[in-house]
């Protein structure tokens, strides 16, 4: 075995996760390198998703010209202080094909001069005195403080049913409808993936059923984006005017093999009963999680959510091995079904906000903020300035954040783009006094498109919004003594006089004559 090089930041993985903080690194003049098993950056897109539509959207005419605002209806885009390379550039579909994901994120590389090394399988981890040693499949050897590991969900989760090794993995369904034709065919999985596979079937396959043990959920319902997509959704059509399909709601409990056919059986949620329905062929579309096998005994990730991802702290580090983090669309684990950690448009976030704990962390860096004075007014039109100039808050809802920290001088340390949870555990612990902001999405209601919400006028009922809209919280000592909701808006901006600020001032003022009444437990107020 050789040492290749000792690096301070190794990164797995030159995915978009893995390309994002290689550029912070490379900006901030970081000793970093990144590795990659394919010949090209963002290798796993030239596979998947196996029907060749992106489901990230790829807005092009947003109308809007600065760059955070773009960001909200550009879910593909790295990213940057120049803005030099937009995704847009690379395609002008609104759901892209993912071969233009590997040349924009190529060129991305390129561009940026990113140490990037391809064609470099590593096959073991493990925990050294001083961090990581990595080794290759050549028998190569890197050596580094700081693991991230940027390598997405490559191992496929198969559910534990009797059976299930007879059934087509998605990784390994075939794309040719005329294998399809004239068959039967049931797929595991509610999921975009099960019903992609769905929808791709439907001219050739004479019968479809789509199967998981829990009712399906759509995205337009839940404000989940992994949650079904409405461009994945025309299977939906065929099972409510009976053309074949059908939705089930249902346990598998065994599959076997029955001559040429599988035999599968089910027990119904809706009804106390089981039938065995056989098919010509069963797809699993159940999902994936990270492939942890290339990690030994001294440094196995701890996992979380069906042995699918690593359980993290809210710095995106391993909870059971120090300077291990994670980057992608593993860190969903922090955010599950939630907000948008396993999808580009949130992780680029996630990414960013990693940097700059690294920076804080590492190099004892300042994490950036202005500071205003401590004013109702003043911090008024700060906290709707920012709003509705932040990308963060937008994307990853009600898990990144605003944090307004007040200090000794009277004055407002203002923080953006962080997320919740590592205010609340590392940066809050030891100031006795700030809000929090972030977009929040009102309670989940029957059906999103028959709401009864607030009138632009009633302020007063700002706190029955059911779209996205700004809420404010105050901490007094680690507790939350009040809450602030902003009026929802029809196009998510926050800067009317009598709507929006007026009453946001007039929450603050009061807020902060309780930061005056030293030693007074205040009560909980909604406001």
């Amino acid at each position: 075995m050789k040492v290749v090089r000792d690096v301070e930041y190794l990164i797995l993985g030159a995915g978009p996760a893995g390309i994002q903080l290689g550029y912070y690194l490379a900006r901030d003049k970081r000793d970093y390198l990144i590795l990659d098993k394919g010949a090209d950056a963002g290798s796993s897109f030239a596979v998947y998703p196996k029907h060749r539509k992106l489901i990230s959207i790829n807005k092009v005419y947003s109308g809007e010209t600065e760059p955070e605002l773009k960001l909200r209806h550009d879910w593909n885009s790295l990213l940057t202080d120049d803005y030099a390379l937009w995704f847009a550039d690379y395609d002008k579909q609104y759901f892209p094909h993912p071969d233009n994901m590997c040349r924009y994120l190529s060129d991305f590389v390129r561009h940026y001069q990113l140490a990037v090394q391809y064609d470099t399988n590593v096959v073991r981890v493990s925990k050294v005195a001083n961090g990581y040693q990595l080794t290759t499949q050549n028998g190569d050897v890197f050596n580094c403080r700081n693991l991230i590991v940027g390598t997405g969900v490559g191992k496929p989760h198969v559910p534990d049913i009797p059976g299930i090794e007879l059934v087509t993995q998605y990784a390994d369904v075939s794309t040719e409808l005329e294998h399809f034709a004239d068959k039967s065919v049931l797929v595991i999985g509610k999921g975009n993936s099960g019903f992609e596979t769905a929808d791709h079937l439907i001219p050739a396959a004479r019968l479809i059923h789509i199967c998981s043990p829990t009712p399906l959920k759509l995205a337009w319902k839940t404000h989940f984006v992994g949650n079904l997509r409405a461009v994945n959704n025309n299977f939906l059509d065929t099972y409510q005017l009976k053309s074949q399909n059908a939705v089930l709601d249902a346990n598998i409990l065994a599959i076997e093999k029955r001559g040429d056919k599988l035999a599968v059986t089910f027990r119904y949620h809706q009804a106390d009963e089981e039938e065995v329905l056989t098919y010509d062929e069963v797809i699993c579309c159940t999902g994936f999680g990270l492939e942890s096998s290339i990690f030994d005994d001294s440094c196995k990730p701890k996992m979380v959510i069906n042995n699918r991802f690593p359980e993290q702290t809210s710095e995106w580090e391993s909870v059971n091995n120090d300077n291990m983090f994670f980057i992608g669309t593993v860190t969903q684990m922090r955010d599950y079904k939630k907000a948008n950690s396993g999808f580009i448009h949130g992780f680029r976030y996630n990414v960013k906000a990693l940097n700059t704990i690294l920076a804080k962390r590492n190099h004892g860096d300042a994490i950036p903020a202005k500071t205003v004075a401590l004013n109702a007014d003043i911090l008024a039109r700060q906290m709707l300035s920012d709003i509705n100039s932040s990308g963060a808050l937008w994307q990853q809802t009600n898990f990144m954040c605003g944090y307004y920290a007040v200090n000794g001088n009277n004055e407002v340390d203002c923080y953006m783009d962080i997320p919740k949870d590592y205010v609340m555990e590392k940066l809050a612990a030891n100031n006795g006094r700030y809000f929090v902001v972030t977009l929040a999405f009102g309670d989940t209601v029957s059906d999103p498109f028959d709401v009864t919400r607030p009138a632009g006028h009633e302020v007063d009922k700002a706190d029955t919004s059911n779209f996205l809209h700004p809420v404010i919280e105050q901490y007094i000592d680690g507790e939350k003594v009040s809450e602030h909701h902003v009026i929802e808006n029809l196009f998510g901006v926050w800067d009317l006089e009598k709507e929006h600020f007026l009453p946001l001032s007039a929450y603050l003022a009061v807020s902060m004559s309780l930061l005056t009444q030293c030693d007074e437990q205040p009560q909980l107020a909604e406001c």
